[in-house]
């Protein structure tokens, strides 16, 4: 009972956008599980869910970080929320919405990419600091062209 109904949260957070354990009880509830919030928490954390911001400014439950989800969630949070990019010496800049860099310093830190020392975000900026020139040009070029993709 206890893998089926993980089975059930997991696709059902991949499918919609939960941003509360109530909305998941409410969900679980309908399809004919009855659980409580303390079982749920418990679930919550074996499946490694996480949260993250959208859009929106809310936040919602994302599946455990792999590379092909990572990569999603990344071309995502990119074609809706960067308004600018450039970069110079082995330094990248990009510029987004008012309170998204942060939901961006996140999705890049998690697809690991191993030319990217770290990146740091501000309210609106993040300044991601890579190995060299030609990583810079190469990651930066490549968030262009995740851009471009998902538009």
């Amino acid at each position: 009972m206890k893998n089926e109904r993980q089975e059930k949260i997991l696709e059902m957070v991949g499918k919609y956008t939960i941003e509360t354990q109530e909305e998941l009880i409410s969900l679980l509830y309908n399809l004919g599980y009855e659980v409580t919030q303390a079982t749920i928490s418990r679930d919550i954390r074996e499946l490694k869910l996480s949260k993250i911001m959208t859009p929106r400014g809310t936040y919602k439950y994302v599946l455990p970080k792999n590379p092909e989800g990572a990569n999603l969630r990344f071309k995502s949070a990119l074609s809706e929320s960067i308004t600018k990019i450039d970069w110079a010496m082995n330094q990248i800049i990009i510029k987004t919405f008012p309170g998204m860099a942060q939901a961006i310093a996140a999705a890049i830190d998690s697809i690991d990419d191993p030319n990217v020392l770290g990146c740091v975000a501000g309210d609106d900026a993040i300044i991601i600091v890579t190995r060299d020139p030609e990583s810079a040009q190469a990651v930066g070029s490549d968030i262009r062209r995740l851009i471009r993709e998902t538009n």
